[in-house]
């Protein structure tokens, strides 16, 4: 009881701790991350005090603003219009920077990459109704600035106090303003706010060559020295209205300090654009005219033969495509200009990482952001729509997702305004670069946009566009193109009743290709006869049921070459999207009114019959895209496929094109391209069984060649992929596969086991003399087998068959009731199972002391495992040391050592012989019968302590899952080895020899057993003699049975003294 209690006063203790623990680092998270209501929080008091040093700074600023007019709105949009985030920054060349950078999280192989962001943005936190004046407003503010190269400055920073942070990577420096909000009437009109500010700034040191010695110093950058300053000036400008020539945000910081202060910083100037708050007025429409006018302008795609879409919904779906989405741009392969000429990237001054492309391209991608676009109505029910945007330009090293927060205005960006118009579907725009102002030098790109509706193996772009000079006669740049592939998931009903059509031109030759990949054989028929594979089912309709195959042959998961390289493998991440299949486009739901039925030429479609017939078909065409991931799949990481699908075998045969417009040497060199791609390449992909996913691996393989010579520059190797193993749709929905199926299969396994153990214990009630005769090493062997389970936790007996790999450790699997069901039970029959081996144990050791005491000067006349373990152990030290000794001469190429990985990813190194020594425990428990054969031979026993059903069954189950691994294919993942409990093929240790010689070897000693106890040692010796040749020594009187019988029918029949029946209790027992 006291144990008890202490035990629970520990757990009780252990939950205190926890939750204080986790209490603090609650108050740790949101003390270091505030929330945005803490941010927000209306307490803080806005201190106005400096109000008449800004009078006198800003003097020159509010002698010409202009009064107010009546507006009850000002005060809403002074606060919410005037904000801006992660804008651009640069200060002028001087001697005096304003704050460091810490280079250090770059990594020493790959410096300058990726260069550092300089980002600003401002806050506008409080403005005083109070202290309004007829021509101003004094207004608070917070300014974020600083240099960052993995974020942004997206979030408002504590108010109060101001601050100064560096780390690897990233420098900020908050500084708190106060001032006034003015209007002025020049330039067009333009709104203004002069601040002053208060900040910690860090100090530079004097004299010296790098003014920032310190921050590459050693010790802790929190230890940089700080200094208080309060006379920082900032003018921000912004314009009255958001238009196309009018949308820049320009300020300018400067050190009211002199120059020989250490404070002194040059001066800062900031660019930016009005946010979302701000309503945007499309009234370019001259400069629109002078690129789209006439309308729609021609140009190649548009002559091109692509239908476009035409509904009333284009506004939905271009914000659906282009926000936040990146753009692909395509390189000048059509260019046969200068080189200078040709690299030009459109309308925009080149970046040196864009410059470093050389024409190509590769990586460099556009973002459309702040994309407005006002739907209207025209005659006779016809549509148009007003567009603006921005377009940015991300370099091939910066981080996608960062640009997309920027708001910075440069020769990178270009400002755009145009009409859509559903007559012709064509977006046509004027495009402005950078910050216009009131000079219109700028506005001389245009820009065309479109939405297709048709695709084929040459077009996979659900947006393409071009970026063209409005000076045709004398350009200063080639157009630029650029796209958007399709993804299918991107297309459940976006296009209302627009329907998406798929033009297949490669049927014929995968038909060639599949007749050349299928010659008959009897494996073939057999698949087709008594395997299912992936196939459309029973639906509500033809295109709900291909929707439901599309799923299944779409492929998410990682792969590795074939064959298995020597040394670990590198993962390689395949994704085979399924864009058409049959009559179906895209994804189909059977509650919708729409059909995405594909409008295919009948030319060139298999399926041109009726609906009933093609329902029969049992070839598919199918479009699809792979995408694969890896140092050597960087040629063809995209490839665009058509072709066929045959459902019997779970076959697709399928011609492949990749993009080579990048490379323009090769373009140059070949004359059998597409459009710029290579449609010479063979892709064929073979799907796993839905049926006998136990016997079969679950795995897909995927082999891609090309068809060119070997001295052709676009030529490549084949290539072989095996995928991890897959699960089908209603796989995921029932996951009640191997595991579950492996789990009944341990608690049969182990019912079985319980039951031959406790035969054994009714077995030695009737057979009192044999019991001495059962070997405790035998018992100790199979007690450890049980033990190892129940102190790791790790699974019993199957663990080999319980397949643990990352496919199957679902979230739904692991949380569903009856694995927990029968994970329990598996323990409990182990422990059971374990008790009833140590009751075992206990009824052996027991008699032998028995007896003992019955001969106490003879006591070499008692059994006795001392030689047996020692013999025992002798013999497998020398088994394991020749197994070691094979596996290093078959093996003398891999690595003495291995990280093994568990599901959770943690690595753990083992030596070789640890790995081996593991598995060969294994191997011991599954001769648990060796010790008793040597204890047959040393005791010489004519007698049968071992029943028939004991043994042969212990046996039957320890070798059950060499049978069942047999059997079945393994799962295949070389990146887990904890999937097999003493088995690991990676290693050539058990394979399939191994389960052929360890049952039969099992056996063999099961059948010495039963031939010992049948025939007795003395019969048995001399059957085994050869004339003088003795194989066995004769019988030996050291380990003759005992006369027990009188004893134990005293203890039968009561009449021994309390001494006796005190030991009669204690064998009960």
């Amino acid at each position: 009881m006291v144990r008890v209690l202490g035990c629970a006063l520990q757990i009780w203790g252990s939950l205190v701790l926890i939750l204080l623990v986790y209490c603090e680092s609650v108050v740790s998270y949101t003390q270091i991350y505030p929330t945005l209501e803490s941010r927000d929080d209306s307490s803080i008091i806005h201190s106005y005090e400096r109000l008449d040093e800004v009078k006198k700074e800003c003097k020159s600023v509010l002698s010409v603003a202009s009064d107010f007019a009546s507006d009850d709105n000002r005060v809403y949009k002074v606060k919410n219009e005037l904000n801006f985030v992660n804008g651009d920054w640069e200060q002028e060349s001087g001697e005096a920077p304003l704050i460091p950078f810490d280079d250090r999280d770059m990594s020493k192989r790959e410096p300058g990459k990726r260069l550092p962001l300089k980002l600003v943005s401002f806050w506008v936190t409080d403005v005083d109704k109070g202290r309004r004046y007829r021509n101003a407003f004094a207004v608070n503010g917070i300014l974020s600035l600083g240099i960052t190269r993995n974020g942004t400055f997206s979030y408002k920073p504590y108010e109060s106090p101001p601050h100064f942070q560096i780390w690897p990577g990233t420098t900020q420096l908050s500084i708190l303003f106060q001032g006034f909000y003015i209007e002025l009437e020049k330039n067009g009109g333009e709104n203004v706010m002069c601040l002053l500010g208060s900040a910690v700034l860090p100090s530079r040191q004097p004299d010296s060559s790098d003014p920032w010695e310190w921050v590459h110093g050693s010790g802790p950058n929190s230890n940089s020295p700080l200094l208080q300053d309060d006379q920082l000036l900032l003018v921000l400008r912004y314009p009255k209205t958001l238009t196309l020539t009018s949308r820049a945000v320009h300020g300018e910081m400067k050190s009211l300090n002199e120059k020989s202060n250490l404070k002194y910083f040059d001066k800062v100037l900031v660019t930016s654009q009005l946010g979302p708050y701000a309503n945007y007025e499309f009234v370019s429409g001259k400069l629109v005219s002078k690129a789209c006018d006439p309308y729609p302008y021609i140009d190649a795609i548009l002559s091109g033969g692509i239908d476009v879409y035409k509904g009333s919904g284009f506004c939905g779906i271009l914000d659906r495509f282009t926000s936040g989405e990146a753009l692909t741009v395509v390189a000048n392969w059509k260019c046969n200009g200068t080189d200078e000429y040709c690299s030009r990237l459109g309308p925009f001054t080149l970046q040196r990482d864009v410059n470093a492309t050389d024409g190509g391209f590769n990586n460099v991608k556009l973002l459309m952001q702040d994309v407005r676009c006002e739907p209207h109505t025209g005659e006779r029910n016809s549509s148009f729509a007003k567009v603006s945007a921005v377009f940015r330009t991300v370099s091939p090293f910066e981080n996608q997702y960062t640009a997309v927060e920027r708001t910075g205005l440069s020769n990178m960006t270009l400002s755009v305004e145009g009409i859509w118009n559903s007559s012709d579907g064509q977006l046509c725009m004027i495009g402005c670069l950078g910050s216009v102002g009131t000079k219109h030098d700028a506005c001389v790109s245009r820009v065309c946009l479109y939405v297709p509706i048709s695709f084929s193996i040459k077009q996979r772009s659900i947006v393409i566009g071009t970026m063209s000079s409005i000076d045709e006669k004398t350009p200063s740049f080639f157009p630029l193109s650029f796209e958007k592939m399709v993804q299918p998931s991107e297309l459940w009903g976006r296009f209302g009743h627009s329907h998406l059509s798929y033009k297949y031109s490669k049927i014929n030759l995968a038909g060639a290709f599949l007749e050349r990949s299928e010659p008959f054989d009897f494996g073939t028929v057999i698949k087709k006869s008594f395997l299912s594979y992936p196939a459309m089912e029973d639906g509500p309709d033809l295109l709900t049921s291909l929707s439901v195959l599309a799923e299944d042959l779409t492929l998410h998961a990682s792969a590795i070459s074939e064959p298995l390289p020597e040394s670990r493998p590198l993962r390689t991440s395949i994704q085979m999207e399924i864009l058409s299949l049959g009559s179906l486009f895209g994804r189909y739901w059977s509650m919708q009114n729409v059909s995405t039925v594909s409008n295919v030429d009948d030319g060139e479609n298999l399926f041109h019959a009726k609906v009933e017939s093609t329902e029969k078909q049992l070839l598919l065409n199918v479009s699809a895209q792979l995408t694969t991931t890896g140092p050597i799949f960087q040629n063809i990481s995209v490839l665009y496929l058509e072709g066929l699908y045959d459902s019997r075998v779970g076959r697709m045969f399928l011609i492949g094109c990749r993009d080579v417009r990048a490379s323009s040497k090769i373009l140059s060199e070949s004359t059998d391209l597409e459009s710029g791609l290579d449609c010479l390449i063979e892709v064929k992909l073979e799907y796993p069984p839905k049926t006998a996913r136990w016997l079969v691996n679950p795995t897909a393989k995927i082999s891609i060649s090309s068809r060119r010579n070997d001295d052709d520059p676009l030529h490549f190797g084949s290539i072989n992929l095996q995928t991890l193993p897959i699960l089908y749709r209603k796989q995921r929905e029932d996951i009640l596969s191997r595991r579950g199926i492996e789990g009944f299969l341990r608690i049969l396994t182990l019912s079985f086991a319980i039951a031959c153990i406790s035969s054994q214990l009714l077995y030695i009630r009737d057979k009192v003399d044999d019991l001495p005769y059962m070997s405790l090493v035998m018992l100790g062997v199979q007690a450890l087998g049980y033990s190892i389970p129940l102190i790791t936790g790790a699974e019993a007996i199957f663990k080999k068959m319980a397949s643990e790999s990352v496919e199957y450790q679902s979230y739904y699997l692991e949380k569903s009731q009856w694995v927990y069901i029968v994970d329990y039970t598996v323990k409990l029959l182990v422990l059971v199972a374990f008790l009833l081996t140590l009751r075992l144990f206990q009824k052996v050791w027991k008699s032998r002391i028995r007896l003992l005491t019955r001969t106490p000067l003879e006591p070499r006349r008692v059994p006795s495992d001392r030689q047996v373990l020692f013999t025992t152990l002798v013999v497998h030290a020398v088994g394991f040391i020749i197994i070691l000794i094979v596996h290093a001469m078959n093996s003398s190429q891999r690595l003495r050592s291995q990280k093994i990985m568990d599901s959770r990813g943690n690595t753990n190194r083992m030596q070789e012989w640890e790995i081996e020594l593991e598995e060969y425990v294994g191997l011991v428990q599954d001769f648990f019968l060796l010790p008793q054969i040597i204890g047959n031979v040393l005791w010489q026993i004519h007698c049968i302590p071992l029943r028939k059903v004991y043994f042969m069954g212990i046996t039957t189950v320890r070798l059950l899952p060499h049978v069942y691994d047999y059997m079945r294919a393994p799962v295949f993942n070389p990146f887990f080895s904890e999937e097999y409990e003493f088995v690991n093929p990676s290693l050539d240790f058990y394979s399939r020899f191994g389960d052929i010689a360890i049952p039969v070897t099992a056996f063999v000693l099961m059948f010495i057993v039963y031939i010992q106890q049948k025939c007795g040692y003395r019969k048995l010796s001399e059957t085994l003699s050869a004339g003088q040749l003795k194989l066995l020594p004769l019988g030996s009187k050291v380990y003759e049975r005992l006369p027990s019988i009188p004893v134990e029918a005293e203890l039968v029949s009561g009449t021994t003294d309390p001494d006796e029946n005190g030991r009669r209790k204690e064998d009960d027992e």
